[in-house]
C-alpha cells in the first residue's frame, strides 16, 4: 500500500471522503475520485498532471497536491473516527447517541471533545473525589434534583452531611461539597458543547496579547514592535504569531490571550442549565444546588477549560502562522529554482573574503573547471591591483563573459574590483549570487565526490558560478532551507517544511526537465518516480556504459523496472540522441501519436533537429485541428495539444520565458541613492508584510505592502514573487540604520 492509501476504510467511508474532498477543493466528485484512484496506484503527481490529464479532467499540480494532502489528513480523521467508536464499544459507553456525535464530528478536535469525558486520564482532583465516592452528590448538584426516593434531605448541604466519612478523608460537610464541586466542574468543562461554545466565544472575542520581559543587560530591540501589543484573535497576522512565539522562547516576551471571562461564563452558566439544570423537573428540587453549580462551572472554567482553550488557541494560530510561513518559503523557493540559466557559457565565480582572500574559479558551459586563483583584493593584503590583472588574465585566456560573486562577506567590495576589471574587459557583465548554503554544499559528500581535487572553499566559488549558470541544476544540491528564501524557517515544523519544499524541488525539476546525459545525482532523484538508489544507478551505468542514446535504455539500468520508467521517462531528456522525441516533453508511450502529429504536418522526427525547419514546423502545426486530430487517433484531447505544443519546441527550457538576472556594469553605493530615484531591480524575498528588492546597494531594500502600486494590495503575493524585475522608486534612505524604503512602479 502506497503512503496515502486507504487504511483499511469501507466503501461508504471512502465515499464521503470523496464528497467532502469534492465540495472542499470545488472540484467534480468523479474528477476527484479519478485522481485518488491515480495516487493510490502509486502515480507520482508530476506525472499524472503531465500524462493523465484525460483521465483527472486536467486537475493541475497544485490541485492534486491539495487532494493528497487533504485526502491524508481525511483518511486519519476516519481512521481515528473509527478507532474511538471502536473504543467507546470496548467500554460499554456508545450510546446511539455518542454514535451520531463521531459521525457528525467534522474535525479532529470535535472528535476528541466527543471522546475525552471517557479517555483515560491522569489522577485528577475529581478522579480523587469519585474515589471518595462523591459523584451521587456531584450529580445533585448538577442537576439541582436529588435522584434517590428514599432521600428526605431538603438542601444540598443536608444531602452532603451523609457523604461524610472519615475513613476515606471526607471530615466534613465542606470537603464533601469542594470534591462533588471538582466533579462538577470537570464534568462541564469536559462536555464537548461546552468546550465548542468556549472556543468559538473566546475566538470572536478574544485578543491576543504580548508584553516585554525586562532583564537588566539584555537588549530585547529585535522584539520591540511586540513589548506592548495587542491584536484580536481574527486579525493577528502569521508573521506576528511567529515573532512573538520566538520572543516568548526567548523569555522576551510574555504573551498571553485575554477574553471577558464575565461573556464566556454568561455563555456556559446558560448552557450548563439548559443542559443539565432542568432536566429531571418530577425529581425533588434542592434549593441550593444552583448557586454551588454556579461556583463550580465557574472554577472549572478558570481552572480547567480556559487554560486549555488558551492552549489551544495558540496551538491553532501557531499551526495556521506556520502553515503561512511554510507555503511562503515554498513560493519564492520555487521562483529561485526557476531563475532562468545564464546565456554566457563560461562564467568566473568569485567566493569573497577577506583575510583569506576571495577564492576565483572559472566553469565551462557544462559546469566544469577551467581554472582556479585566490586573488587578495582587500585588507589585511590590499594587493588589489595584482587581483584585478588576474581577473582580467583569466577572463581573457577563458573567454568568460559573466562574474558572479557572492553575496557574502566583502560582496560589496568585490562588486568594485569586478567594477575595475570590466572597464578594462567591456564585454564583461557582473551580478552578484546569493550563497546562502554554498558552505554547506562545499563541505558535504557530495561536493567531495564531484570535486575532489579542490579544498573546501574553492568549491564554494564553483558552486557561486554553476548558480548562475543553472541555478535549479546547482542548488537541488542543498537542503532547501539553507537557500535562504523564508522567514521564520527555524521556528516552524521542520517535518511539514521539508515535506512542501520536497513538493516544490520535484515540481520544478520535472517542470524544466532533465537531461539525462549529464544530470547530477542530486538533480535525478528528484525526478518523479526515481529514488536516490535508482539515480546512483543511472550515473553508474552512465559511467560504464556511456552515454545514454535513447529513453528506452533506463531499462537496462539495475532497479528500474515498467512501472518506474513509466513515472520517470517524460522528465527525462537525450539531446543528440537516436531519436529526437527524447528531447522533448513527450512520453514515450505517445510516441506513435507524436509521429502521426508530425506526419500530418508534413515533416518526420529527423526534421526536429534542422533548425532551418523548425519556424515552418511550427507554423504547420499550429494550423491543425486538435480536436479533430485526436478524434482520428483515437486520443484525448489535451495529450494532443501537449504533443503538438512540445514539437512545436524542441529541446526548449521553459525558463526561457522568465526574466533573466541583472547584470551589471557598475557599482551603485548606498550613499548615492536619493528620494525620486527610479531604479531597476530583482525581488530577492517576499514575506507578509512586503517584499524586499536589490536594487545594486548593499542592503535590500523594502517595498511595503502598502507601496505596492495603486488600489489596495491585501497580500505581497498577489502582485511579486522573487526573481521578478520591478521597477521601483527610492522612498526614503535610513544611513543609520541601513535601510532603504522602496515603492513600486
Amino acid at each position: 500500500m502506497t503512503e496515502g492509501q486507504n487504511p483499511g476504510l469501507t466503501g461508504d467511508v471512502e465515499n464521503r471522503i470523496h464528497e467532502r474532498l469534492a465540495m472542499e477543493l470545488g472540484v467534480a466528485k468523479e474528477r476527484v475520485v479519478a485522481a485518488i484512484q491515480l495516487l493510490d496506484e502509486g502515480n507520482t503527481i508530476p506525472f499524472i498532471a503531465r500524462y493523465r490529464k484525460e483521465r483527472t479532467g486536467e486537475l493541475d499540480e497544485t490541485q492534486l497536491r491539495s487532494i493528497d494532502e487533504r485526502l491524508r489528513a481525511l483518511r486519519a480523521l476516519e481512521a481515528r473516527r473509527q478507532e474511538i467508536a471502536a473504543r467507546l464499544g470496548e467500554q460499554g459507553n456508545l450510546t446511539d447517541e455518542l454514535r451520531d456525535r463521531i459521525v457528525k464530528a467534522e474535525t479532529l478536535q470535535q472528535l476528541e471533545d466527543v471522546y475525552r469525558p471517557f479517555r483515560p486520564k491522569r489522577r485528577t482532583r475529581a478522579s480523587v473525589a469519585r474515589e471518595k465516592g462523591l459523584e451521587k452528590l456531584a450529580d445533585a448538584i448538577l442537576f439541582g434534583v436529588i435522584d434517590s426516593p428514599g432521600e428526605t434531605a431538603q438542601s444540598i448541604r443536608a444531602y452532603a452531611q451523609s457523604f461524610v466519612d472519615p475513613d476515606k478523608d471526607v471530615k466534613a460537610v465542606e470537603d464533601a461539597l469542594a470534591g462533588a464541586c471538582d466533579i462538577v466542574a470537570e464534568v462541564t468543562t469536559d462536555d464537548p458543547d461546552i468546550r465548542e461554545l468556549a472556543r468559538q466565544t473566546t475566538w470572536r472575542l478574544g485578543r491576543l496579547r504580548s508584553q516585554s520581559v525586562e532583564k537588566e543587560g539584555e537588549d530585547t530591540g529585535e522584539f520591540r514592535t511586540y513589548a506592548d501589543f495587542e491584536q484580536r484573535l481574527s486579525a493577528v497576522r502569521p508573521h506576528q504569531v511567529l515573532a512573538i512565539n520566538r520572543g516568548e522562547q526567548r523569555e522576551a516576551l510574555r504573551v498571553r490571550v485575554d477574553v471577558d471571562a464575565t461573556r464566556v461564563l454568561s455563555d456556559i452558566q446558560r448552557r450548563v442549565d439548559q443542559k443539565w439544570g432542568r432536566s429531571r423537573r418530577t425529581a425533588r428540587t434542592l434549593p441550593d444546588a444552583a448557586e454551588l453549580r454556579k461556583e463550580a462551572v465557574e472554577d472549572g472554567y478558570r481552572r480547567l477549560l480556559a487554560p486549555s482553550i488558551e492552549r489551544e488557541i495558540r496551538s491553532e494560530l501557531t499551526a495556521r502562522a506556520e502553515e503561512q510561513a511554510v507555503q511562503v518559503f515554498g513560493r519564492n523557493l520555487r521562483q529561485r529554482l526557476l531563475v532562468p540559466p545564464s546565456p554566457r557559457g563560461v562564467i568566473v565565480g568569485i567566493d569573497p573574503g577577506l583575510r583569506t582572500g576571495c577564492k576565483v574559479a572559472v566553469i565551462g558551459p557544462t559546469g566544469e573547471v577551467i581554472r582556479t586563483a585566490t586573488i587578495f583584493p582587500h585588507a589585511p593584503q590590499n594587493r588589489r591591483s595584482e587581483a584585478i590583472e588576474t581577473l582580467v588574465r583569466l577572463i581573457k585566456e577563458t573567454s568568460a563573459e559573466m562574474i558572479a560573486i557572492g553575496d557574502g562577506t566583502a560582496s560589496r567590495e568585490t562588486e568594485h574590483v569586478a567594477a575595475d576589471v570590466i572597464k578594462r574587459c567591456p564585454n564583461v557583465k557582473y551580478t552578484v549570487v546569493s550563497e546562502a548554503g554554498a558552505s554547506v554544499y562545499s563541505a558535504s559528500p557530495l561536493a567531495v565526490a564531484e570535486l575532489p581535487d579542490l579544498d573546501v572553499s574553492m568549491r564554494g566559488a564553483v558552486s557561486i558560478a554553476r548558480r548562475l549558470l543553472d541555478p535549479l541544476a546547482e542548488l537541488v544540491k542543498i537542503d532547501p532551507k539553507s537557500i535562504g528564501v523564508g522567514m521564520y524557517q527555524h521556528d516552524v515544523d521542520q517535518k511539514r517544511l521539508a515535506e512542501v519544499l520536497d513538493a516544490v524541488v520535484e515540481s520544478c525539476v520535472n517542470f524544466v526537465g532533465v537531461e539525462l546525459n549529464t544530470a547530477s545525482e542530486a538533480l535525478l532523484r528528484h525526478v518523479a518516480g526515481l529514488s536516490s538508489t535508482q539515480a546512483k544507478a543511472i550515473v553508474r551505468y552512465r559511467q560504464s556504459a556511456g552515454r545514454f542514446r535513447s529513453r528506452s535504455e533506463l531499462l537496462d539500468v539495475a532497479g528500474i523496472g515498467a512501472k518506474t520508467f513509466e513515472q520517470c521517462a517524460g522528465f527525462l531528456r537525450i539531446a543528440g540522441g537516436d531519436d529526437p522525441l527524447d528531447n522533448t516533453p513527450v512520453h514515450p508511450e505517445s510516441y506513435r501519436q507524436a509521429r502521426s502529429i508530425l506526419q500530418a504536418a508534413g515533416f518526420d522526427t529527423s526534421d526536429l533537429v534542422d533548425a532551418s525547419k523548425i519556424e515552418r514546423i511550427r507554423e504547420r502545426l499550429g494550423e491543425l485541428d486538435v480536436e479533430s486530430l485526436a478524434k482520428e487517433m483515437g486520443a484525448g484531447v489535451p495529450t494532443v495539444r501537449d504533443i503538438v505544443l512540445a514539437l512545436a519546441r524542441p529541446g526548449r527550457d521553459p525558463r526561457e520565458d522568465l526574466p533573466p538576472p541583472i547584470y551589471r556594469s557598475d557599482v551603485l553605493r548606498m550613499e548615492d541613492l536619493q528620494p525620486g530615484m527610479v531604479l531597476s531591480g530583482s525581488v530577492s524575498n517576499v514575506v507578509d508584510f512586503g517584499a524586499f528588492v536589490d536594487i545594486g546597494v548593499k542592503k535590500a531594500g523594502l517595498v511595503h505592502v502598502s507601496q505596492m502600486g495603486q488600489g489596495y494590495t491585501a497580500s505581497p503575493y498577489e502582485r511579486l514573487s522573487v526573481g521578478d524585475i520591478v521597477d521601483v522608486q527610492v522612498l526614503e534612505v535610513d544611513h543609520e540604520r541601513g535601510r532603504i524604503s522602496l515603492a513600486l512602479l
